[in-house]
C-alpha cells in the first residue's frame, strides 16, 4: 500500500472511531484487518495530527457553553467569568470588574475618546485599570451625576480623577443633574455651548464602557439608594414597565425605552446613541441585574459583555 493510500485509511479509521462512536471490532471487519491493526492506525492518525485530542475542565466546558448561548441569542462577545460557589455578591462584583477593567485597558489605543457611565461597577472597575500613560485618551463622562444634595458631582470627579492619573487622561465632565425637573428645564440646558461641547465629545466616543442598575440589586446600583429618585419616581417607573437602566436611560423588559416619562428628564445617553460608539464595554454582575441586563441586550446597547457565571445563568434562564 503506498503512504497516501495508507494515510487515507488511517483516517477513515480514525474517522469511524471518533466521530461515528464506532468500535475496534466494528472498525476491523469493515476494513478487513485486525483489531490491532485498528489500534495502529489510531495511533498513527494521533502522531500524524489526523486527530486531536483536547481535555477541558469542567469549568471550562461550562462556561464556554453560557459564552456561547449569549453570543449566539444577543450577538455580542461575551466574557463569563468563574465563581467560586459560596462567592457573595461583592466577591463576584470584585471578580468581574477586575476582568472588566483588564478587556477595557485591551480597548484603550491611542487618541481614544472613551466614554464612562458612572455606578457602583464602574467605580469598582476603575480603581482596578493598570496604570499606564494613554497619549491623547479623553474620558467623558456619559451621564449627569448631580442629585438633590449636590453629592453626586463630586463623587464622580473622584472617580474619573482615578482612571485620569493611571492613564494621563484628559477629563470631560458633565455637570448637569442625572434628573432635571422638568422637560424643558433639560431642553434649555441642552442649548448652552458648555453642555453642547460636553455632548459634542460624547458623540466622538470610540469606545464606551458602562453597567446596567437595577431596582432592586444585592450590591445597590448608585442611582437607586442615593437620593436621584423620589418615591413618586419609582411609581412612575414602574408605572411604565421599566426594568432598570443604562446609563440612567431606563429601559422595559423587551429594550424599549423612548416614552418613559422618566428618560424625557434625564441626561443619560440613550441605547440609541451608544450603539453609534464602535465598542461598548457592558460589566454587570448580580443576579438580580439579569432582568435589565435582557433588557439592555435587547435594546443593542453592547459589542462585548463581561459576566459572573451565576448571572450569566439567570439570564439564559429567563423566559
Amino acid at each position: 500500500m503506498n503512504p497516501d493510500s495508507r494515510l487515507e485509511t488511517v483516517f477513515t479509521a480514525a474517522r469511524m472511531y471518533y466521530d461515528e462512536s464506532q468500535t475496534m471490532e466494528a472498525i476491523a471487519s469493515t476494513l478487513s484487518v485486525s483489531r490491532s491493526t485498528v489500534s495502529r492506525m489510531l495511533r498513527d492518525a494521533r502522531e500524524a495530527g489526523l486527530v486531536q485530542i483536547t481535555l477541558r475542565p469542567p469549568e471550562a466546558h461550562r462556561l464556554e457553553d453560557l459564552s456561547r448561548r449569549i453570543a449566539r441569542q444577543y450577538g455580542v462577545q461575551v466574557h463569563v467569568v468563574p465563581t467560586e460557589p459560596y462567592a457573595d455578591e461583592r466577591e463576584r462584583l470584585h471578580t468581574v470588574t477586575e476582568t472588566g477593567a483588564a478587556l477595557l485597558d485591551e480597548m484603550l489605543e491611542p487618541g481614544t475618546t472613551l466614554g464612562v457611565a458612572w455606578g457602583t461597577t464602574l467605580a469598582a472597575l476603575l480603581g482596578k485599570v493598570r496604570t499606564r500613560p494613554v497619549p491623547g485618551l479623553r474620558v467623558v463622562q456619559l451621564n449627569g451625576a448631580i442629585n438633590v444634595e449636590g453629592s453626586g458631582l463630586s463623587y464622580i470627579a473622584t472617580v474619573l480623577a482615578r482612571a485620569a492619573t493611571r492613564w494621563d487622561a484628559t477629563v470631560h465632565q458633565f455637570p448637569v443633574p442625572a434628573f432635571f425637573d422638568y422637560p424643558a428645564t433639560r431642553e434649555a440646558m441642552w442649548r448652552e455651548r458648555s453642555v453642547q461641547r460636553v455632548l459634542e465629545v460624547q458623540r466622538q466616543a470610540t469606545v464606551a464602557v458602562f453597567s446596567v442598575g437595577a431596582f432592586d440589586a444585592e450590591v445597590p446600583s448608585h442611582v437607586y439608594t442615593h437620593n436621584y429618585l423620589t418615591a413618586e419616581d419609582l411609581h412612575s417607573l414602574r408605572a411604565d414597565g421599566a426594568v432598570g437602566d443604562v446609563c440612567t436611560v431606563f429601559l422595559r423588559a423587551d429594550g424599549t425605552f423612548r416614552d418613559i416619562a422618566m428618560n424625557q428628564r434625564g441626561s443619560g445617553t440613550g441605547p440609541d446613541r451608544l450603539a453609534r460608539i464602535p465598542r461598548r464595554l457592558l460589566v454587570v454582575s448580580g443576579s438580580r441585574k439579569a432582568l435589565p441586563l435582557r433588557a439592555a441586550l435587547r435594546a443593542g446597547v453592547a459589542t462585548d459583555v463581561v459576566l459572573d457565571e451565576v448571572t450569566a445563568a439567570h439570564l439564559l434562564a429567563l423566559r
